[in-house]
């Protein structure tokens, strides 16, 4: 039965208000991630069940029986099951393993190595996932324990990232929030939504310039921004992807290591051990934020079969890490040059991430504005609580903040001789739309290729591909006479689309761009209209077809490779290579794609001593007979 409502003064009916729509802000962090949304007009970060932390660890443990913990229940493991224990994902996001492979040692757990420009895989026993499917299961646990906390379903999220994650990192960000059963309305800046925390108590007609440093476990941030009657604008932005506390961490294990001669291939077949150190490396860096000095009496034994002790002073550790504090000292002073502003031209500094606790991190960063730093709120918290902010503000509840984002990198492509033709320069507004005209080089020629690339520098190899267009259906024209217009469209999020036409025809050309990880958009887009529930089914096909690929690939390099070095390679080495080829024929006509990248892994690890070994008879061979003065 329905209830109407009668103002009985006038007669009027009152229409029942229709409830909000809860759209949540998630923090999802390389230590730890949290969960906000706004209650009573104010945001908050959601606690656990306990009550007690709104810190949920960035960490995952795959379990014998095949379940995933998460956060607490998954850290807990890190000692005793460290190889199945996943930690500092948001590291891997949109990364190759080349972009990750000098980091290698960092990990716990092994990373696989398959020569390609895709996103790097973690192989956990024999399973394979990518730092997206890694990243939803973090992202899934983020999302029941904000659904336990409001007794009601949430499947919109506001995430945020770094300010200097490219393209391929926002987009895999997105489709890991996907992935976890989230409508993923923005991708906001993690500085952005600090700043967007900390203004809402300050909004005054005069505009305010202020600096967000923000550093976390993983990574570092700096942005400058103009806040004035509500706006936020980001003047620039600079910062690292790879540098946070974690960093912190690392430097104080390899004091330790270099103090009592552990041997770093002790640490690496010992991985339970690593795994002590770091996270007493964690503890003595926490501890040495208030006090002077740190001791732990491990149970590690030395070479003459003694309990070592480990010692760490504050002075010792502000000079172990002075180096990657000066790392961001720099970065500060690029956003400002890039801003083109003087240090005096900055009101407020407002601290972010848990590292700026760090006594030696914010004496740096105060001395360099040269005025007290601003840290009101809690540093692990700010993030969450800004994206909570731009959540209501996404669900109509707030109309007086307005966000003003721009691109951390310049947006261009290949041009002739290796070059970068930048189309969205670095610190463009976003969303944003620019494009250049181009033309072809061959008479009759139908078809253009173009790739796209993310960078600064002058020549495409030392910038990052995003990715390969082809302008198709061109009408037959003499060389130089067609006019292609191509259109970069940077939407709110930062992730880039292209649009492209031919002038002079009129004909519109279908543009295709894969991101260098292999999800498509269009493989998302058919991945939202079958529902957001059947997103893991979808992925996991995805996930099928590119491991058969990949398979395949591998298979005719290998026969190729057979073929042109028989005469080095022994008959038991063509044996075996040929075995091994053959196991992976078999699993590719399965339907397992992990037991297909297993076999992958297998054959790769088997022949790529051979391919050294063919690589240096053949360099061998052209040296023959030559003489070097």
């Amino acid at each position: 039965m329905a209830v109407i409502s009668i103002n009985l003064k006038d007669g009027s009916v009152n229409q029942p208000e229709t409830p909000k729509e809860m759209i949540v802000g998630i923090d999802l962090g390389t230590t730890h991630s949290l969960v906000a949304y706004i209650q009573n007009g104010h945001p908050i970060c959601v606690k656990g069940q306990d009550g007690k932390s709104t810190l949920v660890p960035s960490i995952l443990h795959f379990e014998t029986n095949g379940g995933i913990l998460a956060g607490d229940a998954a850290k807990s493991k890190l000692l005793t099951d460290p190889q199945n224990t996943i930690y500092s994902v948001k590291r891997l996001m949109g990364k190759s393993y080349k972009d990750v492979k000098t980091y290698e040692q960092y990990f716990g757990y092994q990373i696989i190595d398959e020569d390609t420009e895709s996103l790097v895989k973690v192989r956990v026993k024999n399973a394979f996932y990518t730092p997206v499917e890694l990243s939803a299961h973090i992202l899934k646990a983020l999302k029941s324990r904000i659904e336990q906390d409001l007794k009601q379903t949430v499947s919109k999220a506001v995430i945020t990232v770094p300010a200097y994650f490219n393209d391929a990192q926002r987009q895999a960000t997105r489709d890991a929030g996907k992935l976890a059963g989230l409508d993923v309305l923005r991708i906001v800046n993690e500085p952005t939504a600090a700043a967007l925390a900390y203004g809402l108590d300050k909004k005054t007609e005069d505009a305010h310039t202020i600096a967000v440093y923000d550093l976390g476990g993983g990574t570092f941030d700096v942005s400058i921004l103009q806040l004035q009657d509500g706006i936020f604008e980001v003047l620039a932005t600079n910062g690292d992807t790879f540098l946070g506390g974690d960093d912190f961490d690392q430097a104080i294990v390899e004091d330790w290591m270099k103090t009592h001669e552990i041997d770093q291939n002790r640490l690496h077949s010992d991985k339970i051990m690593g795994q002590t150190l770091r996270l007493n490396a964690e503890q003595a860096k926490k501890q040495l934020s208030f006090n002077d000095s740190f001791e732990w009496q491990s149970t590690i034994l030395d070479t003459k079969g003694n309990a070592m002790v480990f010692k760490m002073t504050r002075q010792k550790l502000d000079a172990l890490i002075h180096p990657l504090i000066l790392k961001t000292i720099k970065y500060c002073a690029s956003a400002l040059k890039d801003a083109n502003l003087d240090i005096t031209d900055i009101q407020a500094v407002v601290m972010v991430g848990g590292s700026t606790r760090v006594p030696a991190v914010q004496k740096a960063v105060t001395d360099f504005f040269k005025q007290k730093v601003y840290s009101d709120l809690n540093p692990d918290e700010v993030v969450a609580l800004g994206a909570a902010i731009q959540a209501d503000v996404l669900a109509g509840n707030q109309r007086d903040v307005l966000l003003i984002d721009v691109t951390p990198l310049s947006l261009g492509i290949e041009t002739v001789g290796g070059l970068m033709d930048v189309i969205i320069p670095r610190n463009s507004k976003v969303p944003n739309q620019s494009g250049r005209q181009y033309t072809t080089s061959v008479d009759g020629q139908k078809n253009l290729k173009v790739a796209v690339f993310q960078g600064e520098r002058d020549l495409v190899a030392h910038n990052r591909k995003l990715g390969e267009f082809t302008l198709k259906g061109i009408p037959p024209m003499p060389a130089g006479l067609p006019k292609i217009d191509i259109q970069f469209v940077l939407d709110a999020d930062g992730i880039l689309k292209v649009k492209a036409k031919e002038l002079r025809s009129g004909t519109e050309t279908s543009v295709e761009i894969r991101s260098q990880y292999g999800i498509s958009e269009e493989a998302m887009a058919e991945m939202l209209i079958e529902g957001i529930l059947n997103a893991e089914e979808d992925m996991a096909a995805k996930a099928l077809i590119d491991a058969r690929n990949e398979g395949n690939h591998l298979l005719q390099a290998s026969d190729k490779f057979l073929k042109q070095h028989k005469s080095i390679l022994t008959d038991w080495e063509k044996r075996k290579t040929k075995k091994l080829a053959a196991v992976l024929t078999e699993m590719i006509a399965q339907a397992d794609k992990n037991l297909i990248q297993t076999a992958i892994a297998n054959l790769n690890n088997y022949t790529t001593p051979l391919a050294h070994r063919a690589m240096d008879a053949t360099i061998q061979n052209a040296m023959r007979g030559t003489k070097i003065a």
